[in-house]
């Protein structure tokens, strides 16, 4: 019950449960130990700045992540291996190395914006993911080539459509016949590594010098000197996949599902948008809050370990609550309300906002994903004046490891806006 409970609506369920139990409280979940919510900001911060050796991500991760990811992602590996993995994925991540990737950003979300139709509802997530992984391709992979880009496409859609349910239940991971759904998640990885190794192939011998994710990091070195070997680099590949592609595209079907069911806050948008950036950045953080892409993460107790005054034994999955957090009444007033003018207030500093996580688990791409929403939120809102197809809002349903729109984020496009700054003030 406490599974079907999670499955259809994970806020009100661990908001309930910390209202009656307080800010530790236990899960019970199938396929999974016991599961030991932690919903508290200072007890998270504890968690994600503990000692490394006691609270396992990576061992956490990889009971859901490693048919896919492998054994060298960041996200599978713990202590010192994960640190050292880290060193090399952080900078190609941040500060300048993000912002170069503007212009690509923009052009694709232009493009695939003009494709969309108008008068017609559709879910906005597909074409998000569209958006998202042409960065992914383009930017970090530097793919070239219409043909490469057409094939990565296909095997990347088909990667992630077979693994949606070998990811959610463990049980399924046994390959009954050819036509078993382990079976056919293992063909479309087979295939996706395939051409992944190409890449990383093609890219050691050409020795030109460029600038996307994959040749930084094929220039990085270890400690010692040496390089990343190839399946490192297929692991890493595969991760930025999972982790800023489908977690990017939610997040956007989720900001636009909730700023057009609040036109008050689509209006202040789009009258903003002229002056700056700050309150487009309030907007995307609080649909972090409100709908957070991965609404938990697990720490996996290695000891017997002390949580909140309780005893958790070794084996049991820790789990910061991000939804429950994001939720607290305490924290942010009337919770359920959509209004990003709490983070020009200064809500929601420290452990109270934790969609990436936090410590040195933090998630690497967190500076890349909100700059590249700031990036196609703008632009799909110089470019579409929309509307939503019905009032009620979306629930949330699982989508591989994240939670989205359950109807994808439908939209209606009322026409194409031509004149991106003069048609933001007259609508505004």
């Amino acid at each position: 019950m406490q599974a079907v409970g999670l499955w259809r609506d994970p806020i009100r369920l661990l908001a309930r449960l910390r209202a009656r139990y307080g800010d530790v409280f236990s899960v019970r979940f199938p396929s999974f130990p016991r599961l030991v919510y932690v919903a508290d900001p200072e007890l998270v911060k504890r968690v994600f700045t503990g000692d490394s050796r006691l609270f396992h991500a990576g061992e956490a991760n990889a009971m859901v992540l490693e048919p896919a990811l492998g054994p060298y992602s960041v996200l599978t590996l713990d202590e010192d291996e994960h640190m050292r993995q880290r060193k090399l994925l952080l900078p190609p991540f941040h500060g300048e190395s993000v912002r170069r990737y503007g212009e690509v950003i923009r052009e694709i979300a232009e493009g695939e914006v003009e494709r969309w139709p108008v008068g017609r509802a559709f879910a906005l997530r597909p074409h998000a993911q569209r958006i998202t992984l042409d960065v992914i391709l383009r930017a970090v992979f530097g793919v070239r080539g219409e043909d490469r880009l057409t094939r990565a496409r296909r095997l990347v859609d088909e990667f992630a459509r077979t693994s949606h349910a070998v990811l959610l239940f463990p049980v399924l991971r046994r390959r009954f016949s050819r036509f078993s759904p382990f079976a056919r998640f293992q063909r479309a990885r087979d295939e996706l590594d395939a051409f992944l190794y190409e890449e990383i192939a093609a890219r050691r011998t050409e020795g030109a010098e460029r600038e996307d994710v994959l040749s930084l990091l094929l220039g990085a070195t270890h400690e010692d000197g040496t390089p990343m070997n190839d399946r490192e680099l297929r692991d890493e590949l595969i991760t930025v996949i999972g982790a800023g592609h489908e977690t990017t595209a939610t997040a956007l079907a989720w900001a636009v599902e909730r700023l057009l069911r609040t036109p008050r806050v689509l209006a202040r948008l789009r009258q903003s948008l002229a002056e700056g950036d700050e309150y487009l950045d309030a907007v995307i953080k609080e649909t972090l809050r409100t709908r957070p892409v991965i609404t938990d993460v697990a720490r996996k107790a290695t000891g017997p370990v002390e949580v909140g005054g309780y005893t958790v034994p070794a084996g049991t999955l820790v789990m910061p609550a991000i939804i429950a957090i994001h939720h607290r009444e305490d924290l942010y007033p009337k919770p359920f309300e959509f209004r990003p003018e709490r983070f020009l207030e200064g809500q929601g500093e420290g452990y109270a906002w934790i969609p990436f996580g936090g410590g040195i688990r933090r998630c690497i791409g967190a500076s890349f994903a909100q700059y590249e929403m700031r990036i196609v939120l703008r632009t799909v809102l110089e470019r579409a004046e929309l509307r939503a197809p019905r009032a009620q809002p979306e629930r949330l349903r699982p989508r591989n490891i994240t939670m989205a729109p359950a109807r994808g984020g439908r939209v209606v496009v009322e026409r194409r806006l031509t004149s991106p700054s003069s048609e933001l003030v007259v609508g505004a």
